[in-house]
């Protein structure tokens, strides 16, 4: 029975004959493109991607790196049973809690696929297909309460994307662009292999505000390159994490970006060290100096 299941999710490579995931969009074995039409797709390679990586996010990784590396050589050095004992605890208590959060998204979420929410999968599939991915991830739509949010993890095998429900609706009045930028957002986080670094940066946590500096980097790195993977839905796509999937058309980021060099001060400041998110105004801000590079070449 085991040997059935997982011949269920596999077929064979149209090049090569080898048994692939059903879902993948590149042969690991051949290292070809599944979609006949993938080398015109716009396809990211390594190169362009590393051009577009934020520059704090690998000043912040290389201090992070060190920071636990170092952490962790001392830890081995000092065998003490007892703080073996606390790092263990820990790694589980996470381990624990981020399965008890894939539980929740498998058992209370709409899965999209190819016959629920086709358009949608297809959406993904083409954008996997362009950032250089070699899978569609899994892709759940959460009820969210008005909350207008996406996030991607992973999880043992599983890369998973959680769409909001309320940036679903969006996309059926007219908002596609921006839910393409958004749903980017969150494969360039898979594509950067941000959640598993963040597995073994863990100790860094522990320098006050390291984590969360290294973590905003990432955000904006994500935010370039969705950005130049869809920039007609970008500054959109921001506003609509500001400001609604209603009022969004109606919001001036240039104003926005005004107001918030007006209005910065102490508190401002403290909030933005200790938050996972940059501020808005400067995540519109880096999107939109890509925009205007990209026009001028």
């Amino acid at each position: 029975m085991e040997n059935i299941s997982k011949n269920i999710n596999l077929r064979q490579c149209q090049f090569c004959g080898e048994n692939i995931k059903a879902n993948a969009v590149k042969c690991k074995h051949c290292k070809r493109w599944l979609n006949e039409n993938a080398s015109d797709a716009g396809i990211l390679d390594k190169k362009t991607i590393n051009k577009l990586v934020y520059n704090k996010e690998k000043v912040y990784l290389v201090i992070s790196c060190i920071i636990s590396v170092l952490l962790y050589s001392l830890i081995i050095l000092i065998n003490h049973k007892i703080t073996l004992y606390y790092v263990g605890f820990l790694f589980a208590f996470y381990f624990i809690l981020h399965g008890l959060l894939i539980g929740n998204v498998k058992n209370n979420c709409v899965k999209i696929t190819e016959k629920q929410f086709p358009d949608i999968y297809e959406k993904t599939s083409k954008l996997s297909i362009k950032i250089g991915l070699g899978f569609v991830p899994e892709i759940y739509v959460m009820q969210s309460g008005g909350l207008l949010n996406a996030f991607a993890t992973r999880f043992l095998n599983n890369k998973i994307i959680v769409i909001y429900s309320e940036i679903l609706e969006l996309a059926y009045e007219k908002g596609e662009k921006a839910l393409e930028y958004i749903i980017s957002h969150e494969l360039s986080h898979l594509k950067r292999k941000h959640v598993e670094k963040n597995y073994f940066l863990f100790p860094s946590n522990f320098v006050p505000f390291l984590g969360k500096a290294y973590i905003r980097a990432c955000e904006y790195t994500c935010d370039i390159i969705a950005a130049h993977l869809v920039p007609e839905g970008a500054v959109d796509g921001l506003l609509i994490l500001g400001s609604g999937k209603k009022l969004y058309t109606n919001v001036n980021p240039y104003e926005l970006v005004n107001q918030a060099y007006k209005d910065s001060g102490f508190w401002s400041w403290f909030n933005e060290i200790l938050a996972t998110h940059p501020p808005l105004y400067k995540r519109i801000h880096e999107v939109n100096s890509l925009l205007i590079n990209d026009n001028q070449r």
